[in-house]
């Protein structure tokens, strides 16, 4: 069981929060696609992933990105209850999806980016430290089915 301080709830809490928080799902599936362009295999019926111009102007790498931000929302909402929370998650993308664990790796370091880019300042050391906290127990939730 991960134990979180308070403050990192806080912070945690109001990243996820934010009101353009769906765009960093967007521009984090999108960074990912573009920077590791095997993970495109996976979004075959997304059509046009040719060059980072069609994978920005994308809508359905826009809304599967906002996905995938509302499933890290979910798991922000009980932060004790994450591996739960994505148990289905983890059977889909292992079972039925086939996706490599590795690749939800590459994407929480394109959330991480972005985000730090869009909070600028106030991406602190410990929001940062925070938000990899998070990230690594959603990860690993994830990669739960796996093992």
């Amino acid at each position: 069981m991960v134990v979180w301080a308070d403050s990192e709830c806080a912070a945690i809490k109001d990243i996820f929060g934010r009101p353009d928080i769906e765009a960093v799902g967007s521009a984090a599936l999108s960074r990912c696609l573009v920077v590791y362009p095997w993970t495109q295999r996976y979004f075959g019926k997304f059509g046009n992933l040719y060059n980072a111009a069609a994978i920005i102007t994308n809508p359905k790498v826009a809304d599967h990105g906002k996905t995938v931000i509302r499933g890290l929302i979910k798991g922000v909402q009980d932060l004790d209850k994450i591996k739960e929370t994505y148990k289905e998650l983890s059977i889909l993308h292992s079972e039925k999806l086939n996706v490599e664990p590795v690749n939800f790796w590459l994407l929480s370091d394109c959330v991480t980016i972005v985000l730090a880019g869009q909070m600028g300042s106030a991406f602190t050391p410990e929001v940062h430290a925070a938000l990899q906290k998070f990230l690594a127990v959603a990860v690993s939730a994830l990669m739960k089915q796996y093992q």
